[in-house]
C-alpha cells in the first residue's frame, strides 16, 4: 500500500468536501458534533486550497484523507488554559478525516508521519492541534501518535482539548 501526502488541487475538492461531510457524519454517530451543520464544506476546501493549507491523504493514488497544515498559527491558541510546551513558530493541524471506506486501517499514523515530515520539510519542529472534548477517538489517535495534551481552547465558543507535538 503507497500512502502519500500531497497538496490538494481544484480538482480534489468534491472530494474532500464529500470526506468532511462524511467525517461530520461520523462524529454525530460517535455522539458529539465538533463541526456545525455547514462547516467544514466545500467552501472551506477551497478557502484552504487558495491559501496552500488544503491536504490530501492518497491511497494508492486515491484520496483516502484531508488534513489542514497551516503555518499561520492559530488565534484561539494565544488564549489557552493551561500551557503549551512549545514555542513558536509552530505548525497547526484542523480539519482532518478519513473516508469511510479507509476508517479503521490504521491509516492515522501514517498521516501524522507524513505531516509531520512535511512540516520538518519548513523548518518548524512543532506542531498544535485541537479536538473535542467528546471525541475520543481523535484523542486516541494523538496520543498515540506522540501528542500531549496542554490544556483547553475556545474555538467558535466552544471549549476544546489543545494538544502539542515537539519534533
Amino acid at each position: 500500500m503507497k500512502i502519500t501526502l500531497e497538496k490538494a488541487t481544484i480538482q480534489d475538492a468534491p472530494a474532500c468536501a464529500a470526506i468532511l461531510n462524511s467525517g461530520r457524519a461520523f462524529q454525530r454517530e460517535q455522539g458529539f458534533a465538533q463541526w456545525a451543520d455547514d462547516y467544514p464544506n466545500l467552501d472551506s476546501v477551497l478557502a484552504d486550497i487558495e491559501a496552500g493549507n488544503a491536504h490530501i491523504l492518497k491511497v494508492d493514488g486515491q484520496i483516502a484523507g484531508y488534513l489542514y497544515i497551516s503555518f499561520d498559527g492559530d488565534p484561539a491558541y494565544n488564549h489557552i488554559k493551561g500551557a503549551w510546551r512549545t514555542q513558536e513558530p509552530y505548525a497547526v493541524i484542523h480539519r482532518v478525516a478519513l473516508a469511510e471506506q479507509y476508517r479503521g486501517m490504521g491509516l492515522s499514523e501514517a498521516a501524522f508521519s507524513l505531516a509531520e515530515d512535511f512540516i520538518l520539510s519548513y523548518g518548524v519542529r512543532s506542531v498544535r492541534i485541537d479536538t473535542h472534548h467528546q471525541n475520543k477517538r481523535m484523542q486516541h489517535v494523538l496520543a498515540k501518535n506522540g501528542f500531549v495534551l496542554c490544556g483547553e481552547v475556545q474555538m467558535r465558543d466552544e471549549p476544546r482539548l489543545a494538544f502539542d507535538k515537539q519534533f
